[in-house]
């Protein structure tokens, strides 16, 4: 039996596509949560204005890991690397820090450990490829 390496560029794409589809379940359960949507209506979650300004903040942010999906297919080696690595670190910590914003709900919690080990792990992943596995 022959054991095939998988290209690192396919399963960082895929690894972003898995740590996405949990940011924007997490967010859709969050619409059926009563007591949120309340807040949704209101225009105050959990004591943060939901302003234009916030709200362009968390399109660039979620911008980051849709945009890994593309950028681990299509650069190259290095700087396929070191963006991962950087995209990683930023959306762990956001992600953890917002566990401590209000009172998380019992399936935020259970999405965030998801996603925090998701990009923990895509940073591990990113961190341990060297050059010359890369396929460009």
């Amino acid at each position: 039996m022959k054991t095939e390496k998988m290209n690192r560029k396919v399963v960082l794409s895929t690894l972003w596509i898995f740590v996405t589809l949990n940011y924007l379940y997490c967010d859709v359960m969050s619409l059926m949560d009563a007591g949120l949507l309340k807040q949704y209506i209101a225009g105050t979650v959990n004591g943060m204005s939901m302003t234009g300004g916030f709200l362009l903040g968390s399109a660039i942010l979620m911008e980051i890991p849709i945009a890994m999906i593309l950028l681990s297919r299509i650069l190259r080696y290095k700087a396929n690397r070191w963006i991962n690595i950087i995209a990683a670190i930023i959306m762990t910590v956001v992600q953890t820090a917002t566990l401590f914003a209000g009172t998380p709900t019992p399936y935020y919690i259970f999405c965030s450990v998801i996603e925090i080990a998701g990009t923990a792990f895509i940073f591990w992943y990113a961190l341990q490829w060297r050059e010359k596995e890369a396929i460009n």
